[in-house]
């Protein structure tokens, strides 16, 4: 938790260590603990690969912005994902978990996952529940960018043969 303290320590200057433990504590989960100070999966594909999926999105009430990316196999397996946000502990553990649940899912599986499954296992309070809302609409929006991006592979015309 020490990086935590060192970027809240102006914030809680006037209390004690011991004080701004206790706060910190009672704050944020230790699962949201944990994914901040050691976030999975931190990073970003090619977006031009039509193997990935990009979602970028956001929340204007309080400013988070949340890039996940999915790459897909062959047979439409999510063999990895990338995440990228900026925002609150909340925000960030959020996206690390959901880069986390959607590996190893197929696309139709990974339609499944949702912001209140992200809630319950993050302890969000009420307060934070936009932070996985925001995880759930950055995983549909890359699956919808590979979808769109597989669909117009599809249509793309065959270059003829010279001499045909």
């Amino acid at each position: 938790m020490s990086s935590l303290f060192t970027r809240l320590r102006p914030t809680l200057s006037h209390l004690s260590r011991h004080s701004r433990a206790r706060i910190l504590v009672a704050g944020y989960h230790e699962k949201v603990i944990d994914h901040y100070e050691n976030p999975r999966n931190v990073g970003s594909f090619d977006k031009n690969d039509a193997q990935v999926g990009t979602g970028l999105v956001g929340a204007p009430a309080c400013g988070d912005v949340m890039k996940l990316q999915i790459k897909v196999d062959d047979d439409g397996k999510i063999i990895d994902a990338r995440f990228k946000t900026f925002g609150c502990g909340s925000a960030i553990a959020s996206s690390s978990l959901a880069t986390e649940w959607v590996k190893g899912k197929s696309v139709n599986e990974a339609t499944q996952i949702k912001n209140t499954d992200i809630a319950k296992e993050l302890s969000l309070p009420p307060v934070k529940l936009h932070c996985s809302m925001l995880a759930e609409d950055a995983i549909k929006a890359a699956l919808k960018d590979y979808q769109l991006k597989r669909k117009s592979k599809m249509e793309e015309p065959v270059a003829a043969v010279a001499g045909e």
